[in-house]
This record gives structure tokens, C-alpha cells and sequence, in this order.
């Protein structure tokens, strides 16, 4: 309605996706900057165009589908899961026993990824249906640690099973990102090769980036329409109140099962993807500390909102490279003097017998780049917990009411 972007009058129009036209100005605009940045044409951001800055997002994009499944879990039916590595490592074996090549140690048939990437999803989906029974007869701190055991088991499977994984610390190689139609030499469209795609010249990163960037608005929406739908708000029943919602008709084993299922099909294809991204991966890498990073990703973004799993997800990621960026300049601000120098040398260790609380050498005292990383996790979890539970996204709710409110603070 004209001057009331806020007066729904239908409940359609209250639980549309867009329901005002600035969501979807917005929206629409930071679509076109997220195409357009391999381009290099937006002034001030051409650095990201660049291949390394596109190998970042793009892992970003991948942990953002990750970050909706275990969103469906976690935030929207309130079961708390150290498991997601799990069930992204089953996504992954799937998707490289479907696709990947048949050696003499190794098991492989060929397929194209049109049927190895929503098996790597089915799969993981079935796997997680499997495990469901089990897990939802628990909860809180007990279900946390019934899903760390998942992580664990997977962990002995993954390195045993040579003839699929590749056997421990040396891993395989994964399916490329390719489209074929069958198993012809000459795929459809490959995103692993530099040219021009529609007159324009892209680089293989840059294809990747576009092909994963429509995958996480695809997921992105679905995530969206679960939540605002019956199933969604059946989750949100069970996590309220689980034994409220049992008596409302809620069927609390079936809906908990049903999130299980949602979350691990999410993770599987986030699992097939990421290793077919990087081309390659070690068993060891499903691990316990990808499922806190998925975690982190939740708590920091937002729980149980769309838009806070994806800026959890980029902040996530671009954090350890800014971090490492900004150790490699203070490490040369080291070298002069002023105070910025003194700072800098106060902060990092560049030796063994310098004192500083990040260190750059291998053997100096101080914590290493990953180590902080770790650190920063950990603090900044802390502090979205007790300041803002609803992590960026309520940081942006308080930014926009502000705006909105604005000279008034009521």
C-alpha cells in the first residue's frame, strides 16, 4: 500500500520472500554487483575480480549451501549438530564413486555431475534419515554429542575405505565441474577452462564463481520457502517448544527426522561440491573442526534466518585471508619505525627470540595465523552469544530500525 510499505493486508503478502519494493531494489542490485564482479567494471571492488579474491568467494558460496542445511537444523528446528562434516564427507564419496575415474586401487564410473551432484545429496539425505531415529530420541547437549560421534565414525570409514577415498593423507582426485550429457569426450559447458562465455572472456575461476553463485541462490530460496511454508513452521514448533507442538498435533519424531533429512541433503551437495572445487581431498578433512566452523557460521551470521547463514558464511571465510593480509602488512611495518612501527612490533613475532602475540616465524613464540583464526572463532562466537544472539543480521536489524527511527529513538 502507498506510504505503508509495513500494512500487509493478505497473509501472502506478509510472507512473501520480497514483501516491500526496497528488499527488492536491493536485492536486485546486489545480485548485479555479485555477477557483474568477475567482469572487474564496479570502481573501488575490481580487486576482487581477480582470481585469487574468485577462488575465496567462491568457497564462500560452497559453505554458504553448507550453512542453509545445518541453518534447517540448527535454527529453524532447534537441534543442535557437530555432525555436518559427516555428512558432507558421505556427499563428497558419493559424488567422487558416481563420478570420478576407475583406476586399479580405485572405484569410479564416469557420470556426469547432472547425476552425481543431487545423488551426493540424496545420499547424504538417506544416511541422515538413517541416523535420525537415534538422534531425535536425545537432545540438547546429549544430541551434540551423539552427531560428534557421526563425525568421529565417518572420520574411521573415510580413511579405511582406500578404494574410495584414496586411503589417509593422500586422498583423490573428484569429478570436474563439467556438464555432459553422458560420458562424451567433449563436455557442454566446462568450468574448468579459460574462454568466452556469450562474447565474454572469463577465466575458469570466474565460471566457477558464476555456476556456484546460481547453486546458492537456488538453495538460497529453497531454504527461504522451507522456512516460511508448514514444514518450516512445524520446525520452528518443535524448537519453541517441543512438547507444546506434540500437543498442538505436531508430530515432534517426524518433523525432527524430516530436518535431519533437509540438512544432510544441503551438506552432501555442499560436500560434493567443495571437493570437486579444490579437485581434490584427504579423508582427514571431515573433520571436527569443519563442523564448529559451520557452527561459527550460524551463531555469527544468524540462526535461523536465510540471509544470516550467507554473510556468516563469506565472513567466515574472507576472515583468515584479511587476517593474513593484515599480518603481512604490519610484518613490513616492522621494518620502520614511528608509532604504527612500534605496534606492529609489539603485536607480531618475527623471530625466536622476539616477543609478540602473533607470530610470523615457524619456531617464534606467539600464536600462528591458523592459531588466531581459531582464536578469532572462538571470541567472536563469545561475543555474538551475550551482545547479539541474532549475530549480522541482527546487527543489520538494529542498523536499519535505526535508520528507519532516525532522529527519533523510540
Amino acid at each position: 500500500m502507498r506510504g505503508r510499505p509495513l500494512l500487509f493486508t493478505t497473509y501472502q503478502a506478509d510472507a512473501a520472500i520480497l514483501p516491500t519494493t526496497t528488499k527488492k531494489v536491493m536485492m536486485g542490485l546486489l545480485l548485479a554487483l555479485a555477477i557483474t564482479l568477475p567482469l572487474q567494471l564496479v570502481p573501488g571492488l575490481k580487486w576482487l575480480g581477480q582470481n585469487e579474491w574468485m577462488v575465496i568467494l567462491g568457497q564462500a558460496m560452497i559453505f554458504g549451501v553448507g550453512a542453509l542445511g545445518l541453518n534447517i537444523l540448527t535454527g529453524l528446528a532447534g537441534q543442535v549438530s557437530l555432525g555436518h562434516a559427516f555428512f558432507m564427507g558421505v556427499g563428497g564419496y558419493t559424488a567422487v564413486i558416481l563420478g570420478g575415474e576407475q583406476t586399479a586401487t580405485l572405484v569410479g564410473y564416469g557420470l556426469p555431475m547432472w547425476i552425481w551432484l543431487p545423488a551426493a545429496g540424496v545420499v547424504a539425505a538417506l544416511v541422515g534419515m538413517l541416523v535420525a531415529p537415534t538422534a531425535v530420541r536425545v537432545r540438547g547437549l546429549y544430541l551434540a554429542f551423539v552427531t560428534i560421534g557421526l563425525v568421529f565414525v565417518g572420520d574411521h570409514i573415510f580413511r579405511n575405505v582406500r578404494n574410495v577415498s584414496g586411503g589417509p593423507s593422500i586422498g583423490r582426485e573428484w569429478p570436474p565441474l563439467e556438464l555432459r550429457l553422458w560420458k562424451e569426450e567433449q563436455p557442454l559447458v566446462s568450468f574448468e577452462a579459460d574462454g568466452p562465455w556469450f562474447g565474454i572472456e572469463l577465466s575458469s575461476q570466474a565460471k566457477k564463481y558464476l555456476f556456484l553463485l546460481l547453486l546458492l541462490v537456488i538453495f538460497a530460496l529453497a531454504h527461504k520457502n522451507i522456512a516460511r511454508s508448514r514444514l518450516g513452521r512445524a520446525f520452528a514448533a518443535v524448537r519453541d517448544r517441543d512438547i507444546a507442538a506434540e500437543v498442538m498435533g505436531v508430530n515432534e519424531v517426524r518433523y525432527k527426522a524430516l530436518a535431519f533429512a533437509v540438512s544432510s541433503f544441503f551438506a552432501g551437495v555442499a560436500g560434493a561440491l567443495l571437493a570437486s572445487y579444490f579437485g581434490s581431498r584427504i579423508p582427514e578433512a571431515w573433520d571436527l573442526l569443519l563442523s564448529v566452523q559451520f557452527i561459527a557460521i550460524i551463531l555469527i551470521g544468524g540462526a535461523g534466518t536465510t540471509a544470516g547463514a550467507i554473510l556468516g558464511s563469506f565472513f567466515v571465510i574472507l576472515v583468515p585471508r584479511i587476517v593474513q593480509n593484515l599480518t603481512r602488512w604490519m610484518s613490513d611495518l616492522t621494518e620502520g619505525e614511528g608509532l604504527l612501527s612500534s605496534l606492529a612490533n609489539f603485536i607480531l613475532s618475527t623471530g625466536p627470540t622476539d616477543f609478540g602475540l602473533v607470530g610470523t616465524s615457524a619456531i617464534g613464540p606467539g600464536l600462528s595465523v591458523f592459531q588466531l583464526n581459531l582464536v578469532l572463532y572462538g571470541l567472536l562466537i563469545v561475543i555474538f552469544l551475550v551482545f547479539e544472539p541474532l549475530g549480522l543480521f541482527g546487527v543489520w536489524l538494529r542498523v536499519r530500525n535505526y535508520w528507519k527511527g532516525w532522529p527519533f529513538t523510540y
